[in-house]
């Protein structure tokens, strides 16, 4: 749905999986914003995912410097991470849909502020991150913190705002290779019809979201070119 919402405004999306090994398509400090997604691995899993540590230090350094973030899932975690938090397995993976409530922080979020005063949402997860040193918590359900901001532009969610209903069949087809999904007893069948008339309304909060996460990052891109517009030009060539 992020991909939808980047193609209603025209943003050029450039796609990235640091597992395959091959280069980012680009200078990844030159992007205007980046958001970083989920994956089946956990964020302490760095012994058999070693990329795992690439996306740690270059989360790091693209908060150090600014750029908009958003990261979903284990993004998030890993996002908040980078921002001095240490992710850790919930007390129960939440596997399905879930009650999320916002804070009283969130009412001014330009991301989550629209979603209070609570929601349902889809999830997908076993590890959960603590708030970040400094951040703002957005959201939370029973077991775990949903949502934060660090700095002014640097958003984790632990929510699946990205998937798709063709996604999320993917997910229910292989979920047998979730342990954790296997320990839970999980019914795909009682899911998936649970999940269809959500699903529709899922996707266009989704949608929504990333569109307010694209509209921080253009402002922050203009402020930016303002910025270097008024520096005062260098001496004359001799």
């Amino acid at each position: 749905m992020f991909a939808h919402a980047a193609a209603d405004v025209s943003a050029e999306l450039d796609q990235w999986l640091l597992p395959s090994g091959q280069p980012p398509p680009s200078d990844p400090h030159g992007y205007d914003a980046v958001m970083t997604f989920g994956g089946a691995m956990h964020a302490d899993h760095e012994a058999d995912h070693p990329w795992l540590a690439t996306e740690k230090t270059l989360l790091k350094e693209l908060l150090e410097c600014g750029t908009p973030l958003l990261g979903v899932c284990l993004g998030a975690q890993l996002l908040a991470q980078a921002a001095g938090a240490s992710p850790r397995r919930a007390r129960e993976p939440e596997i399905g849909w879930y009650d999320v409530r916002t804070t009283a922080e969130a009412l001014d979020d330009p991301l989550i502020g629209s979603l209070e005063p609570n929601f349902l949402a889809l999830e997908w997860h076993s590890y959960e991150f603590p708030t970040p040193p400094g951040a703002v918590p957005l959201a939370r359900s029973d077991v775990c913190l949903q949502a934060f901001r660090a700095g002014s532009a640097a958003w984790g969610i632990q929510f699946h705002a990205e998937v798709t209903a063709p996604a999320f069949e993917g997910w229910l087809q292989d979920y047998e290779n979730d342990p954790d999904a296997v320990a839970l007893g999980l019914d795909p069948e009682r899911l998936r019809s649970q999940s269809r008339p959500l699903m529709a309304g899922w996707n266009d909060l989704g949608r929504e979201l990333c569109a307010r996460f694209l509209e921080v990052a253009a402002d922050n891109s203009s402020k930016a070119i303002r910025s270097r517009a008024r520096q005062p030009a260098g001496p004359p060539p001799p």
